[in-house]
């Protein structure tokens, strides 16, 4: 287990991207975000929340899955603590800062709140204030990076605990308790108790202290990452039980379409109501072991995509907001029809990551460390990683 997993870049790679496309997603449908379309409405809400449950969890869970391979290879752990911190905070920093300004501002301005003129909301926006509807500065997107950062040094912290109960979950009454499909389900009860008590009380926010629900299910996501990344049995259930697995999470998926289509009865009704709730749970849980299961098939072997998406996609991920909320208020003003507009912005928003990584990112090496890539940022050619 301690050679290079190749499905597990693949995964995070995965993860990232499918954040970005969600975003996108949100600038077309009914919910609250920072910006609206002119077209946004229901259409595309069944496919984003078959979506929403999971993609989160797995990049939690992924990133548990690393800082233990990370913290595994480091001599001193309080100074690999400190090298982790500083790399997720300097990008969080500077993103904060710069990246995720203009997202405030075409929020107020579309609210009303403030006027026309970037640089001096800029200004306000630097010194802060809590006098808008939005607290500035804010972090919008980028409270996976905090979130992430918290857990990272609480990892380092309690990390020969958490290997020594990794090491008990290695025996082989583990494959006994999970293996027949269980590990498809059984671990989803934790969240499950979650859902009917944490996050009952405190509602995902995104506001780091007090957002007790979100650390709950973020924070257990990133724990059993930790625990289960070098465990050979995990692995191995998986990787056998994943199929037959993907065709009960087909079948799930289609109910909780049916029931969220028409939530506005199954909420008067407290059975349904209930497995509703627990079902979204399990939903989530098993996709993300069947993508897991399905990359060690599919997914496990070197190529130059990869080494480059390994670097670039954290700086896709920093930018790719910000390049939304603009492109969409511009591409407003041009009445495209719906069809067109969001062609226009996937084009737009995929296209902007990728130009601004190699044209401005890449090439000074002295923006690497603001956008969280340390290392050489190689360069996509041909089908051999390099």
């Amino acid at each position: 287990m301690n050679t290079r997993r190749y499905d597990l870049d693949w995964v995070r790679v995965i993860a990232f991207g499918l954040l970005i496309f969600y975003h996108i997603g949100m600038y077309y449908v009914t919910w609250g975000w920072h910006v609206k379309s002119p077209y946004a409405g229901e259409f595309s809400e069944p496919a984003m929340r078959l979506l929403n449950p999971w993609r989160l969890s797995l990049l939690f869970f992924i990133s548990g899955i690393a800082i233990r391979y990370y913290y595994d290879k480091q001599a001193t752990l309080w100074k690999a603590g400190f090298v982790r911190f500083a790399k997720l905070f300097i990008p969080l920093f500077f993103g904060m800062h710069v990246i995720v300004a203009p997202q405030s501002y075409y929020e107020l301005l579309a609210s009303g709140e403030i006027q026309p003129g970037f640089w001096d909301f800029y200004i306000t926006y630097l010194i802060g204030t809590d006098d808008f509807s939005v607290h500035i500065p804010t972090w919008n997107h980028l409270w996976y990076v905090a979130y992430l950062l918290i857990y990272c040094a609480l990892a380092g912290v309690l990390f020969r605990p958490i290997t020594w109960l990794s090491r008990q979950l290695e025996k082989p009454w583990f494959a006994s308790w999970f293996g027949g499909g269980r590990i498809f389900i059984l671990p989803a009860l934790i969240f499950v108790f979650y859902r009917f008590t944490v996050d009952m009380y405190f509602p995902e926010k995104h506001n780091l202290f007090g957002d007790w629900g979100a650390h709950a299910r973020y924070g257990t996501y990133f724990l059993i990452g930790i625990l289960f990344a070098k465990n050979e049995q995990f692995w191995a259930l998986l990787k056998t039980g994943w199929r037959k697995a993907a065709i009960a999470v087909v079948v799930l998926g289609a109910v909780l379409t049916l029931t969220w289509n028409n939530w506005s009865f199954i909420e008067t009704q407290e059975i349904p109501l209930q497995f509703a709730r627990i079902g979204r749970v399990v939903y989530a849980w098993a996709v993300i072991m069947v993508i897991f299961g399905a990359a060690q098939d599919y997914l496990n072997k070197p190529s130059s995509a990869l080494s480059y998406f390994t670097k670039a996609v954290f700086p896709y991920y920093i930018l790719h907001q910000t390049i939304i909320v603009v492109a969409g208020v511009w591409l407003s003003g041009f009445a495209l029809g719906a069809t067109m507009e969001f062609l226009s912005l996937l084009v737009i928003t995929s296209g902007g990551c990728v130009l601004l990584y190699e044209l401005i990112i890449r090439p000074l090496g002295w923006l690497h460390p603001l956008f969280g890539v340390f290392g050489k940022a190689p360069t996509f050619k041909g089908d051999k990683a390099k």
